[in-house]
Protein backbone atom coordinates (compact mmCIF):
# COMPACT_ATOMS: atom_id res chain seq x y z
CA UNK A 1 0.00 0.00 0.00
CA UNK A 2 3.05 2.26 -0.11
CA UNK A 3 3.12 2.36 -3.96
CA UNK A 4 -1.31 3.56 -3.69
CA UNK A 5 -0.25 6.35 -0.69
CA UNK A 6 3.28 7.82 -3.25
CA UNK A 7 0.57 7.33 -6.04
CA UNK A 8 -1.84 10.06 -4.56
CA UNK A 9 0.82 12.17 -3.19
CA UNK A 10 2.03 12.38 -6.93
CA UNK A 11 -1.47 12.77 -8.48
CA UNK A 12 -2.27 15.63 -5.77
CA UNK A 13 0.48 17.39 -6.97
CA UNK A 14 -0.07 16.73 -10.42
CA UNK A 15 -3.49 18.47 -10.51
CA UNK A 16 -2.27 21.49 -8.58
CA UNK A 17 -0.05 22.04 -11.78
CA UNK A 18 -2.79 21.38 -13.88
CA UNK A 19 -4.84 23.37 -12.03
CA UNK A 20 -2.50 26.39 -11.74
CA UNK A 21 -1.97 25.98 -16.11
CA UNK A 22 -5.49 26.00 -16.94
CA UNK A 23 -5.37 29.26 -15.45
CA UNK A 24 -2.69 29.96 -17.23
CA UNK A 25 -3.70 28.49 -20.91
CA UNK A 26 -6.69 26.91 -22.94
CA UNK A 27 -7.69 23.72 -20.85
CA UNK A 28 -7.35 21.78 -24.52
CA UNK A 29 -4.13 23.09 -24.88
CA UNK A 30 -3.08 22.19 -21.26
CA UNK A 31 -4.62 18.42 -21.58
CA UNK A 32 -3.05 17.67 -24.85
CA UNK A 33 0.40 18.80 -24.13
CA UNK A 34 0.32 17.42 -20.80
CA UNK A 35 -0.82 14.01 -21.79
CA UNK A 36 1.63 14.13 -24.86
CA UNK A 37 4.30 14.77 -22.21
CA UNK A 38 2.93 11.56 -20.28
CA UNK A 39 3.14 9.53 -23.33
CA UNK A 40 6.95 9.93 -23.62
CA UNK A 41 7.52 9.23 -19.95
CA UNK A 42 5.56 5.80 -20.72
CA UNK A 43 7.49 5.03 -23.70
CA UNK A 44 10.51 5.53 -21.89
CA UNK A 45 9.42 3.07 -18.91
CA UNK A 46 8.79 0.13 -21.14
CA UNK A 47 12.43 -1.32 -21.43
CA UNK A 48 12.81 -0.57 -17.53
CA UNK A 49 9.21 -1.98 -16.64
CA UNK A 50 8.44 -4.88 -18.95
CA UNK A 51 5.32 -6.49 -19.87
CA UNK A 52 3.36 -8.57 -22.32
CA UNK A 53 1.90 -6.64 -24.89
CA UNK A 54 -1.17 -7.72 -26.10
CA UNK A 55 -4.96 -7.17 -27.94
CA UNK A 56 -6.36 -7.17 -24.08
CA UNK A 57 -4.00 -4.92 -22.78
CA UNK A 58 -4.17 -2.22 -25.18
CA UNK A 59 -7.77 -2.50 -25.90
CA UNK A 60 -8.48 -2.21 -21.70
CA UNK A 61 -6.11 0.70 -22.20
CA UNK A 62 -7.71 2.43 -24.69
CA UNK A 63 -10.85 2.49 -23.12
CA UNK A 64 -9.41 3.21 -19.54
CA UNK A 65 -8.17 6.58 -21.72
CA UNK A 66 -11.38 7.41 -23.10
CA UNK A 67 -12.60 7.63 -19.92
CA UNK A 68 -9.77 9.47 -18.17
CA UNK A 69 -9.34 11.69 -20.73
CA UNK A 70 -12.77 12.74 -20.37
CA UNK A 71 -12.24 12.91 -16.35
CA UNK A 72 -9.38 15.38 -16.83
CA UNK A 73 -11.20 17.56 -19.46
CA UNK A 74 -13.92 18.05 -16.66
CA UNK A 75 -11.36 18.00 -13.71
CA UNK A 76 -9.68 20.74 -15.30
CA UNK A 77 -12.41 22.61 -16.11
CA UNK A 78 -13.86 22.71 -12.74
CA UNK A 79 -10.52 23.28 -11.19
CA UNK A 80 -10.24 26.75 -13.68
CA UNK A 81 -13.64 27.92 -12.69
CA UNK A 82 -14.05 26.89 -9.04
CA UNK A 83 -12.42 26.30 -5.38
CA UNK A 84 -9.22 24.01 -5.83
CA UNK A 85 -9.65 22.73 -2.04
CA UNK A 86 -13.30 22.25 -2.70
CA UNK A 87 -13.05 20.70 -6.37
CA UNK A 88 -10.27 18.38 -5.76
CA UNK A 89 -12.16 16.65 -2.98
CA UNK A 90 -15.38 16.49 -4.46
CA UNK A 91 -13.95 14.71 -7.70
CA UNK A 92 -11.62 12.24 -5.38
CA UNK A 93 -14.75 11.11 -3.26
CA UNK A 94 -16.68 10.33 -6.33
CA UNK A 95 -14.02 8.32 -7.99
CA UNK A 96 -13.33 6.47 -4.39
CA UNK A 97 -17.06 5.37 -4.61
CA UNK A 98 -17.12 3.77 -7.93
CA UNK A 99 -14.45 1.24 -7.67
CA UNK A 100 -16.25 -0.09 -4.48
CA UNK A 101 -19.64 -0.25 -6.07
CA UNK A 102 -17.90 -2.19 -9.06
CA UNK A 103 -16.32 -4.62 -6.55
CA UNK A 104 -19.81 -4.46 -4.75
CA UNK A 105 -21.38 -6.11 -8.12
CA UNK A 106 -17.99 -7.96 -8.85
CA UNK A 107 -18.75 -10.19 -5.92
CA UNK A 108 -16.30 -8.40 -3.19
CA UNK A 109 -17.48 -7.34 0.22
CA UNK A 110 -15.98 -4.59 2.03
CA UNK A 111 -16.18 -4.61 5.39
CA UNK A 112 -19.05 -2.24 7.22
CA UNK A 113 -15.96 0.83 7.96
CA UNK A 114 -16.01 0.79 4.05
CA UNK A 115 -19.38 0.92 3.17
CA UNK A 116 -19.98 3.85 5.92
CA UNK A 117 -17.15 5.69 4.49
CA UNK A 118 -18.98 5.71 1.02
CA UNK A 119 -21.76 7.06 2.83
CA UNK A 120 -19.52 9.79 4.65
CA UNK A 121 -18.23 10.45 1.19
CA UNK A 122 -21.78 11.62 -0.66
CA UNK A 123 -22.87 13.27 2.72
CA UNK A 124 -19.11 15.59 2.51
CA UNK A 125 -20.31 16.14 -1.25
CA UNK A 126 -23.89 17.75 0.30
CA UNK A 127 -21.84 19.88 2.38
CA UNK A 128 -19.36 21.30 0.04
CA UNK A 129 -21.83 22.02 -2.57
CA UNK A 130 -23.70 24.31 0.09
CA UNK A 131 -21.56 27.26 -0.70
CA UNK A 132 -23.14 30.59 -0.47
CA UNK A 133 -22.54 32.45 -3.82
CA UNK A 134 -19.81 35.02 -3.87
CA UNK A 135 -16.10 35.23 -4.02
CA UNK A 136 -14.37 32.26 -3.25
CA UNK A 137 -18.15 30.29 -3.43
CA UNK A 138 -17.39 27.33 -5.60
CA UNK A 139 -20.90 27.43 -8.03
CA UNK A 140 -23.17 24.38 -8.45
CA UNK A 141 -22.22 23.97 -12.33
CA UNK A 142 -18.27 23.47 -11.01
CA UNK A 143 -20.07 20.92 -8.57
CA UNK A 144 -22.05 18.83 -11.42
CA UNK A 145 -18.58 19.27 -13.06
CA UNK A 146 -16.40 17.82 -10.64
CA UNK A 147 -18.89 15.15 -10.47
CA UNK A 148 -18.77 14.17 -13.61
CA UNK A 149 -14.65 14.17 -13.63
CA UNK A 150 -14.82 12.19 -10.45
CA UNK A 151 -17.00 9.90 -12.56
CA UNK A 152 -14.47 9.65 -15.27
CA UNK A 153 -11.19 8.83 -13.14
CA UNK A 154 -13.59 5.99 -11.27
CA UNK A 155 -13.89 4.28 -14.47
CA UNK A 156 -10.33 4.93 -15.33
CA UNK A 157 -9.37 3.36 -12.56
CA UNK A 158 -12.11 0.08 -12.98
CA UNK A 159 -10.80 -0.09 -16.85
CA UNK A 160 -7.28 -0.03 -16.27
CA UNK A 161 -7.26 -2.97 -13.92
CA UNK A 162 -9.12 -5.51 -16.12
CA UNK A 163 -6.21 -5.58 -18.42
CA UNK A 164 -4.37 -9.23 -18.10
CA UNK A 165 -2.08 -10.10 -15.76
CA UNK A 166 1.67 -9.29 -16.82
CA UNK A 167 0.47 -6.17 -18.96
CA UNK A 168 3.25 -4.47 -17.27
CA UNK A 169 2.95 -0.57 -18.71
CA UNK A 170 1.25 -1.17 -22.11
CA UNK A 171 -1.94 -0.57 -21.27
CA UNK A 172 -1.10 3.23 -20.19
CA UNK A 173 0.77 3.39 -23.86
CA UNK A 174 -3.18 2.71 -24.67
CA UNK A 175 -4.95 4.93 -22.38
CA UNK A 176 -2.13 7.80 -23.81
CA UNK A 177 -2.85 7.02 -27.27
CA UNK A 178 -6.83 7.64 -27.08
CA UNK A 179 -6.25 10.34 -24.79
CA UNK A 180 -4.22 12.40 -27.07
CA UNK A 181 -6.10 11.45 -30.17
CA UNK A 182 -9.64 12.42 -28.66
CA UNK A 183 -8.12 15.49 -27.91
CA UNK A 184 -6.30 16.69 -30.76
CA UNK A 185 -9.77 15.65 -32.83
CA UNK A 186 -11.51 17.98 -30.73
CA UNK A 187 -9.09 20.84 -31.02
CA UNK A 188 -9.31 20.29 -34.80
CA UNK A 189 -12.88 19.63 -35.08
CA UNK A 190 -13.47 22.87 -33.22
CA UNK A 191 -10.64 24.81 -34.55
CA UNK A 192 -9.33 25.60 -31.31
CA UNK A 193 -5.86 26.44 -30.67
CA UNK A 194 -3.61 24.00 -29.10
CA UNK A 195 -0.21 26.63 -28.57
CA UNK A 196 -0.38 27.15 -25.10
CA UNK A 197 0.16 30.97 -23.60
CA UNK A 198 3.81 32.08 -22.84
CA UNK A 199 5.65 30.47 -19.93
CA UNK A 200 2.95 28.12 -19.32
CA UNK A 201 4.77 25.43 -21.00
CA UNK A 202 7.23 24.25 -17.76
CA UNK A 203 4.01 24.04 -15.93
CA UNK A 204 2.12 22.28 -18.42
CA UNK A 205 5.11 19.29 -18.63
CA UNK A 206 5.24 18.64 -15.03
CA UNK A 207 1.83 18.34 -14.88
CA UNK A 208 1.89 15.93 -17.84
CA UNK A 209 5.13 14.21 -16.41
CA UNK A 210 3.70 14.08 -12.35
CA UNK A 211 0.15 12.59 -13.87
CA UNK A 212 1.97 9.52 -15.68
CA UNK A 213 4.41 9.25 -13.09
CA UNK A 214 1.66 9.21 -10.50
CA UNK A 215 -0.61 6.24 -13.02
CA UNK A 216 2.46 4.18 -13.22
CA UNK A 217 2.17 3.95 -9.83
CA UNK A 218 -1.58 3.51 -9.53
CA UNK A 219 -0.75 0.31 -12.42
CA UNK A 220 2.00 -1.13 -9.73
CA UNK A 221 0.00 -1.09 -6.87
CA UNK A 222 -3.12 -2.18 -8.41
CA UNK A 223 -1.22 -5.81 -9.36
CA UNK A 224 0.08 -5.63 -6.02
CA UNK A 225 -3.32 -5.40 -3.95
CA UNK A 226 -7.01 -5.29 -3.92
CA UNK A 227 -8.98 -2.59 -6.64
CA UNK A 228 -11.12 -1.48 -4.21
CA UNK A 229 -8.45 -0.98 -1.55
CA UNK A 230 -5.80 0.57 -3.74
CA UNK A 231 -8.23 3.40 -5.39
CA UNK A 232 -9.44 4.63 -2.03
CA UNK A 233 -5.78 5.09 -1.13
CA UNK A 234 -5.35 6.52 -4.56
CA UNK A 235 -8.33 9.23 -4.03
CA UNK A 236 -6.65 10.58 -0.52
CA UNK A 237 -4.68 13.00 -3.27
CA UNK A 238 -6.33 16.03 -2.35
CA UNK A 239 -4.62 16.02 0.97
CA UNK A 240 -1.14 17.48 -1.03
CA UNK A 241 -3.53 19.86 -3.53
CA UNK A 242 -4.94 21.34 -0.51
CA UNK A 243 -1.60 22.18 1.09
CA UNK A 244 -0.36 23.21 -1.93
CA UNK A 245 -3.52 25.21 -2.43
CA UNK A 246 -3.52 27.07 0.72
CA UNK A 247 0.15 27.78 0.69
CA UNK A 248 0.98 28.94 -2.89
CA UNK A 249 -2.50 30.30 -3.24
CA UNK A 250 -3.73 31.31 -0.09
CA UNK A 251 -7.38 29.46 -0.75
CA UNK A 252 -9.71 29.50 2.54
CA UNK A 253 -12.79 27.81 2.71
CA UNK A 254 -15.64 28.42 4.84
CA UNK A 255 -16.98 26.78 7.41
CA UNK A 256 -19.27 24.20 5.92
CA UNK A 257 -16.60 23.76 3.19
CA UNK A 258 -14.31 23.10 5.53
CA UNK A 259 -16.53 20.68 7.18
CA UNK A 260 -17.05 19.04 3.63
CA UNK A 261 -13.66 18.25 2.92
CA UNK A 262 -12.94 16.97 6.06
CA UNK A 263 -15.86 14.63 5.78
CA UNK A 264 -14.23 13.97 2.34
CA UNK A 265 -10.69 13.21 3.63
CA UNK A 266 -12.45 11.32 6.42
CA UNK A 267 -14.58 9.28 3.92
CA UNK A 268 -11.52 8.44 1.69
CA UNK A 269 -9.38 7.30 5.12
CA UNK A 270 -12.45 5.10 6.41
CA UNK A 271 -12.97 3.49 2.81
CA UNK A 272 -9.04 2.67 2.73
CA UNK A 273 -8.38 1.34 6.51
CA UNK A 274 -11.67 -1.23 6.10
Amino acid sequence: MILATACAIVYGTADFCGGLATRRSRVLSVVVLSQTAGMILVIALLPVLPGQASDGALLWGLAAGVAGVTGLVLFYRALATGVMSVVAPTTAVTSAALPVLFGLVSGERPALMAMIGVVLALLSVLLVSRSPRGEGATSLSSMLVALAAGAGFGGFFILLAQAPEGSGMWPLLGARLASVSIVVVVAVTTRRSLKPSGGSMAIIAAAGLLDMAANVLYLLAEQRGLLSLVAVLVSLYPASTLLLARYVLGERLRAVQMAGVAFALGAVALIAVA
